[in-house]
Protein backbone atom coordinates (compact mmCIF):
# COMPACT_ATOMS: atom_id res chain seq x y z
CA UNK A 1 0.00 0.00 0.00
CA UNK A 2 1.30 3.53 -0.92
CA UNK A 3 0.34 5.18 2.48
CA UNK A 4 1.58 7.32 4.49
CA UNK A 5 1.48 8.76 7.99
CA UNK A 6 -0.86 12.52 8.07
CA UNK A 7 -0.71 14.79 11.24
CA UNK A 8 -4.02 16.61 11.75
CA UNK A 9 -6.36 18.66 13.48
CA UNK A 10 -9.49 17.87 14.68
CA UNK A 11 -11.85 20.69 13.16
CA UNK A 12 -15.29 19.89 13.53
CA UNK A 13 -17.62 17.79 15.61
CA UNK A 14 -20.90 16.91 14.81
CA UNK A 15 -23.26 14.19 16.22
CA UNK A 16 -25.40 12.28 13.59
CA UNK A 17 -27.39 9.81 15.55
CA UNK A 18 -27.47 8.63 19.01
CA UNK A 19 -25.18 6.30 17.58
CA UNK A 20 -22.75 8.34 14.91
CA UNK A 21 -20.36 10.95 15.47
CA UNK A 22 -18.90 12.93 12.62
CA UNK A 23 -15.42 14.04 12.99
CA UNK A 24 -13.52 16.42 10.58
CA UNK A 25 -10.02 16.63 10.42
CA UNK A 26 -7.64 19.48 8.99
CA UNK A 27 -4.16 19.40 8.39
CA UNK A 28 -1.49 21.32 6.19
CA UNK A 29 -0.57 18.11 3.95
CA UNK A 30 -3.94 16.59 3.71
CA UNK A 31 -4.01 18.05 -0.18
CA UNK A 32 -2.12 15.32 -0.47
CA UNK A 33 -4.65 12.67 1.16
CA UNK A 34 -5.67 10.41 -2.09
CA UNK A 35 -9.63 10.96 -2.82
CA UNK A 36 -9.99 6.81 -3.95
CA UNK A 37 -13.28 7.20 -3.10
CA UNK A 38 -15.77 3.61 -2.70
CA UNK A 39 -15.06 1.43 1.00
CA UNK A 40 -11.62 3.01 1.45
CA UNK A 41 -10.09 2.12 4.56
CA UNK A 42 -7.92 4.11 6.66
CA UNK A 43 -6.51 4.15 10.28
CA UNK A 44 -6.79 6.49 12.81
CA UNK A 45 -3.81 7.09 15.33
CA UNK A 46 -5.14 8.01 18.70
CA UNK A 47 -3.61 10.15 21.25
CA UNK A 48 -1.63 8.72 24.28
CA UNK A 49 -2.68 10.91 27.62
CA UNK A 50 0.86 12.10 27.67
CA UNK A 51 2.13 12.38 24.56
CA UNK A 52 -0.46 12.61 22.11
CA UNK A 53 1.14 11.39 19.07
CA UNK A 54 4.41 13.03 19.20
CA UNK A 55 5.99 9.04 18.96
CA UNK A 56 4.09 7.91 16.27
CA UNK A 57 6.71 7.53 13.26
CA UNK A 58 6.80 8.58 10.39
CA UNK A 59 8.01 7.44 6.51
CA UNK A 60 7.48 4.57 4.54
CA UNK A 61 8.64 2.37 7.19
CA UNK A 62 6.01 3.71 10.30
CA UNK A 63 4.65 0.33 10.75
CA UNK A 64 7.55 -1.31 11.55
CA UNK A 65 9.05 1.67 13.77
CA UNK A 66 5.60 1.53 15.59
CA UNK A 67 5.80 -2.21 16.18
CA UNK A 68 9.71 -1.17 18.27
CA UNK A 69 8.05 1.35 20.37
CA UNK A 70 7.78 0.92 23.59
CA UNK A 71 3.89 -0.33 24.84
CA UNK A 72 3.95 2.61 27.03
CA UNK A 73 4.87 4.33 23.82
CA UNK A 74 2.45 3.22 21.03
CA UNK A 75 -0.12 4.98 20.14
CA UNK A 76 -3.25 2.83 19.39
CA UNK A 77 -4.57 2.56 15.71
CA UNK A 78 -7.97 1.52 14.60
CA UNK A 79 -9.53 1.06 11.25
CA UNK A 80 -12.25 3.56 9.99
CA UNK A 81 -13.27 4.17 6.34
CA UNK A 82 -13.30 7.78 4.85
CA UNK A 83 -16.56 9.04 4.91
CA UNK A 84 -16.02 12.59 2.38
CA UNK A 85 -12.59 13.96 1.64
CA UNK A 86 -12.08 17.30 0.23
CA UNK A 87 -8.57 17.90 -0.66
CA UNK A 88 -8.82 20.96 -2.29
CA UNK A 89 -9.10 22.49 1.12
CA UNK A 90 -7.30 19.81 3.48
CA UNK A 91 -10.16 18.15 5.39
CA UNK A 92 -11.67 14.95 5.80
CA UNK A 93 -14.54 13.15 7.52
CA UNK A 94 -14.47 10.05 9.77
CA UNK A 95 -18.01 8.82 10.94
CA UNK A 96 -17.87 7.08 14.11
CA UNK A 97 -19.58 4.92 15.96
CA UNK A 98 -20.49 5.42 19.31
CA UNK A 99 -20.27 2.29 21.52
CA UNK A 100 -19.61 1.52 25.40
CA UNK A 101 -17.09 -1.26 25.00
CA UNK A 102 -14.57 0.91 27.29
CA UNK A 103 -11.66 0.68 24.04
CA UNK A 104 -9.13 3.54 23.24
CA UNK A 105 -11.81 4.36 20.50
CA UNK A 106 -14.78 4.67 22.49
CA UNK A 107 -12.98 6.48 24.61
CA UNK A 108 -11.48 9.02 22.34
CA UNK A 109 -15.11 9.51 20.47
CA UNK A 110 -16.34 10.28 24.17
CA UNK A 111 -13.89 13.13 23.96
CA UNK A 112 -12.79 14.51 21.10
CA UNK A 113 -13.23 17.90 20.58
CA UNK A 114 -11.52 20.54 18.29
CA UNK A 115 -8.10 21.27 18.59
CA UNK A 116 -7.28 17.62 19.43
CA UNK A 117 -4.65 16.24 17.22
CA UNK A 118 -4.38 13.10 15.91
CA UNK A 119 -2.93 11.04 12.81
CA UNK A 120 -4.57 9.34 10.09
CA UNK A 121 -2.54 6.97 7.90
CA UNK A 122 -4.24 6.75 4.20
CA UNK A 123 -3.62 7.16 0.55
CA UNK A 124 -0.41 8.97 -0.61
CA UNK A 125 -1.52 11.37 -3.62
CA UNK A 126 1.75 11.97 -4.38
CA UNK A 127 3.02 8.11 -4.33
CA UNK A 128 0.50 7.23 -6.95
CA UNK A 129 -1.88 4.54 -7.25
CA UNK A 130 -2.92 1.67 -6.82
CA UNK A 131 -3.20 2.52 -3.18
CA UNK A 132 -4.97 -0.85 -1.86
CA UNK A 133 -7.46 -0.75 0.83
CA UNK A 134 -10.70 -0.52 -1.09
CA UNK A 135 -12.95 -3.72 -1.55
CA UNK A 136 -15.82 -2.66 -3.53
CA UNK A 137 -15.51 -3.48 -7.31
CA UNK A 138 -18.57 -2.55 -8.94
CA UNK A 139 -19.67 -4.91 -11.80
CA UNK A 140 -19.53 -3.21 -15.05
CA UNK A 141 -22.76 -5.22 -16.77
CA UNK A 142 -25.43 -3.62 -14.24
CA UNK A 143 -26.45 -6.74 -12.84
CA UNK A 144 -28.30 -6.35 -9.16
CA UNK A 145 -26.36 -5.33 -5.65
CA UNK A 146 -26.46 -6.25 -2.93
CA UNK A 147 -24.78 -4.59 0.31
CA UNK A 148 -25.64 -5.13 3.61
CA UNK A 149 -23.70 -4.68 7.06
CA UNK A 150 -24.45 -3.63 10.91
CA UNK A 151 -23.68 -0.07 12.55
CA UNK A 152 -20.03 -0.60 11.57
CA UNK A 153 -20.36 -0.54 7.71
CA UNK A 154 -22.89 2.40 7.61
CA UNK A 155 -19.96 4.61 6.62
CA UNK A 156 -18.42 2.57 3.88
CA UNK A 157 -21.73 1.91 2.57
CA UNK A 158 -23.28 5.19 2.57
CA UNK A 159 -19.85 6.68 0.84
CA UNK A 160 -20.44 3.81 -1.66
CA UNK A 161 -24.10 4.50 -2.74
CA UNK A 162 -23.43 7.96 -2.81
CA UNK A 163 -20.96 7.33 -5.46
CA UNK A 164 -22.89 4.83 -7.45
CA UNK A 165 -24.30 5.73 -11.18
CA UNK A 166 -27.91 6.68 -11.26
CA UNK A 167 -28.67 3.69 -12.70
CA UNK A 168 -28.04 1.06 -10.01
CA UNK A 169 -29.92 -1.18 -8.68
CA UNK A 170 -30.54 -3.50 -5.92
CA UNK A 171 -30.76 -3.60 -2.18
CA UNK A 172 -29.05 -2.23 0.96
CA UNK A 173 -30.13 -3.19 4.26
CA UNK A 174 -28.39 -1.77 7.60
CA UNK A 175 -28.76 -3.25 11.07
CA UNK A 176 -27.86 -0.14 13.26
CA UNK A 177 -28.65 -0.17 17.35
CA UNK A 178 -31.90 1.85 17.33
CA UNK A 179 -34.13 3.95 15.09
CA UNK A 180 -32.85 7.18 15.76
CA UNK A 181 -30.09 6.05 13.95
CA UNK A 182 -31.47 5.85 10.36
CA UNK A 183 -29.53 8.41 8.28
CA UNK A 184 -30.58 10.55 4.75
CA UNK A 185 -28.82 8.56 1.87
CA UNK A 186 -28.23 10.03 -1.59
CA UNK A 187 -28.81 6.88 -3.21
CA UNK A 188 -29.94 6.10 -6.94
CA UNK A 189 -33.51 5.49 -7.61
CA UNK A 190 -33.25 1.68 -8.25
CA UNK A 191 -31.30 0.83 -4.93
CA UNK A 192 -34.23 -0.08 -1.93
CA UNK A 193 -32.82 0.86 0.80
CA UNK A 194 -33.85 -1.00 4.73
CA UNK A 195 -32.39 0.46 7.94
CA UNK A 196 -33.11 -2.40 10.64
CA UNK A 197 -33.18 -1.09 14.14
CA UNK A 198 -32.40 -3.59 16.90
CA UNK A 199 -33.63 -1.53 20.03
CA UNK A 200 -32.72 -4.40 22.12
CA UNK A 201 -32.88 -6.87 19.67
CA UNK A 202 -29.55 -9.52 19.61
CA UNK A 203 -26.46 -8.34 17.12
CA UNK A 204 -27.26 -10.02 13.55
CA UNK A 205 -31.02 -10.53 14.73
CA UNK A 206 -32.39 -8.58 12.01
CA UNK A 207 -29.96 -8.30 9.34
CA UNK A 208 -29.30 -12.25 8.51
CA UNK A 209 -33.30 -12.68 7.37
CA UNK A 210 -33.01 -9.61 5.96
CA UNK A 211 -30.52 -10.52 3.88
CA UNK A 212 -32.11 -14.14 3.23
CA UNK A 213 -35.15 -12.50 1.81
CA UNK A 214 -33.45 -10.05 -0.10
CA UNK A 215 -31.50 -12.58 -1.79
CA UNK A 216 -34.38 -14.82 -2.16
CA UNK A 217 -35.65 -11.46 -4.37
CA UNK A 218 -32.90 -10.74 -6.50
CA UNK A 219 -32.17 -14.21 -7.35
CA UNK A 220 -35.83 -15.12 -8.39
CA UNK A 221 -35.00 -17.31 -11.02
CA UNK A 222 -32.76 -19.19 -8.96
CA UNK A 223 -33.73 -21.40 -6.37
CA UNK A 224 -31.78 -21.96 -3.63
CA UNK A 225 -29.86 -24.91 -3.80
CA UNK A 226 -29.99 -25.98 -0.37
CA UNK A 227 -33.44 -27.50 -1.55
CA UNK A 228 -31.79 -29.58 -4.24
CA UNK A 229 -28.62 -31.03 -2.32
CA UNK A 230 -26.16 -28.41 -4.28
CA UNK A 231 -23.90 -25.83 -3.24
CA UNK A 232 -20.24 -24.59 -2.76
CA UNK A 233 -18.54 -26.65 -0.11
CA UNK A 234 -16.64 -23.30 1.83
CA UNK A 235 -13.83 -24.10 3.88
CA UNK A 236 -14.72 -23.62 8.10
CA UNK A 237 -13.24 -20.30 9.12
CA UNK A 238 -13.26 -19.89 13.16
CA UNK A 239 -13.85 -15.99 13.61
CA UNK A 240 -12.51 -16.18 16.91
CA UNK A 241 -8.85 -17.02 15.95
CA UNK A 242 -8.98 -16.00 12.09
CA UNK A 243 -9.89 -13.19 10.27
CA UNK A 244 -12.86 -13.54 7.61
CA UNK A 245 -12.18 -11.54 5.17
CA UNK A 246 -12.74 -12.96 1.39
CA UNK A 247 -12.79 -10.72 -1.64
CA UNK A 248 -12.23 -12.08 -5.12
CA UNK A 249 -8.55 -10.57 -6.49
CA UNK A 250 -10.17 -9.59 -10.00
CA UNK A 251 -13.54 -7.89 -8.70
CA UNK A 252 -16.87 -8.98 -9.97
CA UNK A 253 -16.02 -11.30 -12.54
CA UNK A 254 -19.37 -13.60 -12.53
CA UNK A 255 -22.68 -14.63 -11.55
CA UNK A 256 -26.47 -12.81 -11.88
CA UNK A 257 -25.76 -11.24 -8.45
CA UNK A 258 -23.08 -8.46 -6.31
CA UNK A 259 -22.63 -8.44 -2.86
CA UNK A 260 -21.10 -6.63 -0.69
CA UNK A 261 -21.18 -7.50 3.13
CA UNK A 262 -19.33 -6.15 6.26
CA UNK A 263 -19.80 -6.25 10.18
CA UNK A 264 -19.47 -8.41 12.65
CA UNK A 265 -17.94 -11.71 12.03
CA UNK A 266 -20.13 -14.33 13.06
CA UNK A 267 -22.73 -12.46 11.31
CA UNK A 268 -20.93 -12.09 8.38
CA UNK A 269 -20.13 -15.54 8.40
CA UNK A 270 -23.80 -16.97 8.71
CA UNK A 271 -24.22 -14.51 5.56
CA UNK A 272 -21.47 -16.19 3.01
CA UNK A 273 -22.78 -19.43 4.16
CA UNK A 274 -25.87 -18.79 3.00
CA UNK A 275 -25.29 -16.68 -0.36
CA UNK A 276 -22.79 -18.73 -1.70
CA UNK A 277 -23.21 -22.78 -0.44
CA UNK A 278 -27.33 -22.15 -0.27
CA UNK A 279 -27.75 -19.69 -2.48
CA UNK A 280 -25.11 -20.14 -5.18
CA UNK A 281 -23.67 -16.88 -5.41
CA UNK A 282 -20.43 -16.90 -7.38
CA UNK A 283 -17.80 -16.39 -5.10
CA UNK A 284 -15.97 -14.37 -7.80
CA UNK A 285 -18.60 -12.10 -7.04
CA UNK A 286 -18.51 -11.14 -3.75
CA UNK A 287 -16.98 -9.74 -1.05
CA UNK A 288 -17.34 -11.20 3.03
CA UNK A 289 -15.48 -8.87 5.27
CA UNK A 290 -15.51 -9.70 9.55
CA UNK A 291 -14.86 -5.90 10.38
CA UNK A 292 -14.93 -7.02 14.15
CA UNK A 293 -15.80 -10.28 16.85
CA UNK A 294 -18.48 -9.41 19.57
CA UNK A 295 -16.50 -10.29 22.65
CA UNK A 296 -12.90 -9.11 21.33
CA UNK A 297 -10.88 -5.98 20.16
CA UNK A 298 -9.54 -5.02 17.31
CA UNK A 299 -6.20 -5.75 19.52
CA UNK A 300 -7.54 -9.40 19.68
CA UNK A 301 -7.29 -9.92 16.01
Amino acid sequence: MTFRVFRVEVRAVRKLSPSFLRVTFTGDDLDAFEDTGWDQRIKLVLPLPDSGVAHMPAGPDWYAKWRELPEERRNPIRTYTTRYVRPAVRELDLDVVLHGDGGPAARWAQTVRPGDIVGLVGPDADAGGPHGGIEFHPPADGRPLLLAGDETAVPAVATIVEQLPRGARGEVLLEVPESGDILELGAPAGLRITWLARDGAAHGSLLVPAVTSAAGRLLAKAPALAAVGGGTVLDDIDVDTEILWEVPEDGASGGDLYAWLAGEAGVIKTLRRHLVSERGVDRKAVAFMGYWRLGRTEDDL
